[in-house]
This record gives C-alpha cells, sequence and structure tokens, in this order.
C-alpha cells in the first residue's frame, strides 16, 4: 500500500479545486500549477503550495506541458499527478512519463487509455465482445473520397467524430451531400486544434437518441463495480449542458443490459481507476456503445450524491493500492451499491446572449449563490470581484441538486 504525502493537480479551474477538497479531507498536501493567465485564479490560493508553469507558452499550452510538469513534481517531492478533465487527462504519453519518473498518476494505465481513449479502438473492442456499436467505419476516415463513399452506403444523416476528442469538439452532423466535405475538413481542423490529432471516424447518426453514461471504478486487483448511470441528452452544440441520476423513463431491464454492458467493456480490459462507458438508446430501447472517458467526468457530482460515494477521493486511494470493497475506500461490492433519490446538474458560465450564447468576459460586480437543502456548490471562478478571462472555460460554478424524488 502507498502512502500519498503530496499531490500534484495538473489542472485548473472547479475540478482542480475538488480535487483539492479530495485530498484535503484525506490528509494529503497539495500542489497547484498555474499559467500566469490564472496569476490570480481561485483554485491556486486553496492548495498547499502553488507554482508558476510555462511562463513563455500560451494560456492553454502552459497546462500542456508535459515535461515541465513532470520536472516541477519531482523537484518538490510529489507521489502522485491527477489529471482531472481535459488538458492532459487523456493523454497516454503523459501517464507514461509520469510512470517513468517514479510518480503514480492517478488513472488508468497508459495502455488502457490508448484502447479506450480512443474512440475506433474502443469501438472495435465492444464489437470483439458483442457489445453493440451503432454502424459506422473502423478506421480513421483520411481523404475525401472514403468519407463519400461511406455516407453512400450507410445514408444520411452521419456524423462526423473526432477519434481523439469530447466536449463536442470535432463533431458534426451532416444531412446531406453538398455539406460533407465542408464539415470534414471543418472537424479534422478543430480536432487537430484541440487535441493535436486530427483523425476523423464516421458513424450513422441516430435522431433524438437517450445519451446514458455508467460510472466503473476498477482496482488494481480486478475488482470493478458500476455505480448506475446518468442521464446526458440534454445537450447544447454536441457539449453536455444539463445531467441528472438516475436516468428515467427507461426500464428497469434497459438499465440493467445498460451497466452490464458497461461492465463488459470495462472488465475487457481489466480496467482501473475511474471511467464513464458511453450509450445511446434509441427510440425502439436499443442501446448502443459510442464510447469511454478513461479520467473523471465533469458530471460525476450526480453519481457522488445518490450513491454517497466520493468518486475522487476513491481515485485517489485506488492509487494507493486500495481494494473496491475495502473499508478505506467505502465502495460495497456491486450487489450492495445503492441509489438514494434523484440528482441534477447544471452549469453556470458567462455567456452574450445576443451573440448567440458565445463565452464572455469581464469583471464580477455582484455574485449570490444558490444555497439550500439538497444544494450542492462546485466552485471555479465564481465570486465578487473575479475577472473571466478569454482564454479558458467560462465555468463559474457547477450546481448540484438533490432530493427524494425527481
Amino acid at each position: 500500500m502507498k502512502s500519498f504525502r503530496k499531490v500534484l493537480i495538473a489542472n485548473r479551474g472547479e475540478i482542480a479545486i475538488r480535487i483539492i477538497r479530495a485530498c484535503q479531507e484525506l490528509g494529503i498536501r497539495t500542489v497547484s500549477i498555474y499559467s500566469k493567465e490564472d496569476k490570480l485564479a481561485l483554485f491556486r490560493t486553496k492548495s498547499d503550495e502553488s507554482y508558476l508553469i510555462g511562463n513563455n507558452k500560451g494560456p492553454v499550452e502552459a497546462y500542456l506541458s508535459i515535461e515541465e510538469i513532470i520536472s516541477l513534481a519531482i523537484k518538490k517531492a510529489v507521489d502522485a499527478i491527477h489529471p482531472g478533465y481535459g488538458f492532459l487527462a487523456e493523454n497516454p504519453e503523459f501517464a507514461q512519463k509520469c510512470i517513468e519518473s517514479g510518480i503514480e498518476f492517478i488513472g488508468p494505465t497508459p495502455e488502457m487509455m490508448d484502447k479506450l481513449g480512443d474512440k475506433i479502438k474502443s469501438k472495435l473492442i465492444a464489437q470483439s465482445i458483442g457489445v453493440p456499436t451503432i454502424p459506422g467505419v473502423e478506421k480513421a476516415i483520411k481523404s475525401d473520397q472514403e468519407a463519400i463513399k461511406f455516407a453512400q452506403r450507410c445514408g444520411y444523416p452521419i456524423m462526423l467524430k473526432a477519434s481523439a476528442g469530447g466536449g463536442g469538439r470535432g463533431m458534426r452532423i451532416v444531412r446531406n451531400e453538398t455539406d460533407l466535405l465542408q464539415e470534414f475538413h471543418s472537424a479534422k481542423n478543430e480536432a487537430q486544434k484541440a487535441f493535436g490529432i486530427d483523425d476523423i471516424f464516421i458513424e450513422k447518426y441516430l435522431e433524438s437518441p437517450k445519451h446514458i453514461e455508467v460510472q466503473v471504478l476498477g482496482d488494481n486487483y480486478g475488482n470493478i463495480v458500476h455505480l448506475y448511470e446518468r442521464d446526458c441528452s440534454i445537450q447544447r452544440r454536441h457539449q453536455k449542458v444539463i445531467e441528472f441520476a438516475p436516468a428515467f423513463k427507461i426500464s428497469a431491464e434497459q438499465r440493467k443490459a445498460i451497466c452490464a454492458d458497461a461492465l463488459k467493456i470495462a472488465r475487457s480490459v481489466n480496467y482501473r481507476n475511474a471511467g464513464t462507458v458511453e450509450f445511446l438508446l434509441d427510440k425502439q430501447g436499443n442501446h448502443y456503445f459510442i464510447e469511454m472517458n478513461p479520467r473523471i467526468q465533469v458530471e460525476h457530482t450526480v453519481t457522488e450524491i445518490i450513491t454517497g460515494i466520493d468518486i475522487v477521493q476513491s481515485q485517489i486511494l485506488i492509487a494507493q493500492g486500495y481494494k473496491l470493497n475495502s473499508k478505506e475506500v467505502g465502495i460495497p461490492r456491486q450487489s450492495a451499491v445503492q441509489t438514494r433519490g434523484y440528482a441534477i446538474q447544471c452549469r453556470v458560465t458567462t455567456e452574450d446572449p445576443s451573440n448567440s450564447f458565445a463565452p464572455d468576459t469581464g469583471k464580477i460586480d455582484v455574485y449570490r449563490t444558490g444555497a439550500g437543502f439538497g444544494i450542492r456548490l462546485d466552485g471555479g471562478n465564481g465570486y465578487t470581484g473575479s475577472v473571466i478571462s478569454p482564454y479558458y472555460d467560462s465555468l463559474l460554478v457547477k450546481i448540484t441538486s438533490w432530493s427524494r424524488t425527481f
């Protein structure tokens, strides 16, 4: 069993504060990194230590400086690194560098990330174990001719997706051949800018499906459990904006089948740490695997509230070598994982309604939060006097509400 004295958080904003809180509750010291643009950000004041990173780099590139982050972690005697979500969270190279430097990476292994973090590879894994998937290509589309050929064979509408993507970036719905090539190149360019990889794959687009995802946790000893499902169907520009758990208007049989298939996929690679297996549910009630995110999710709060299980603390304890069914982790065997009541999460962001709700910037003059029984706030940069910069996500706070009935 490993003992973490100090954990570095390779992230910023709301998720950095969330990880800092989990570490502090476990008695672990925390180290924050911040870009020069984040000099006054709230998260860096919450940790025990805080250091400037990427001083000669751009605002996003600073948080992608693998060598500099690893060097700082070694210099400051860090035992482990938590990547949060976004930035380096799904980067196998970063996870491998941590391992090579003797630093524990709080997440899955690089091999697991490589297999499941890539949408095409994970889809092939699902097909190999009999989990249904949406009809689509089995490798990245490289040319205009390949894109046209698949679309003609599959029929419109189709969905273009960045293989290494997330957060709705590199995704396009195409409904006719006229728009195909323009959207194909647009998706490739967006994927390259966001993820450094422009691989695009294509699949049949399902009209108005339910988007259901299953939270899983696996330890280092082959034990894997699911914490039931979340409904993430309410989206804007292919990005989730409202999430709730458990999903309603799905039958007990559908819930059981979806959760069972999520475990099959996780077990196929002996998955370790926290992950989310995502499915689409069509109007006929059939479910299809679409991807697995090998990291913590923005919407993990709703699952924590209805199960009473702290997922971020569980990540840290699993990385230390604790078993899922041990008293320290506090996750019982699968048959004893229960849900209670309903939870909904929404995101409060700075946006301009007169400009198609584009992210907005400026100083916050007045800030009042929600409050009351069943209200949980996960703060980012929301407070009176805060200056919202144009460089990062415009999230101020996540609000999660709970009650016994939906």
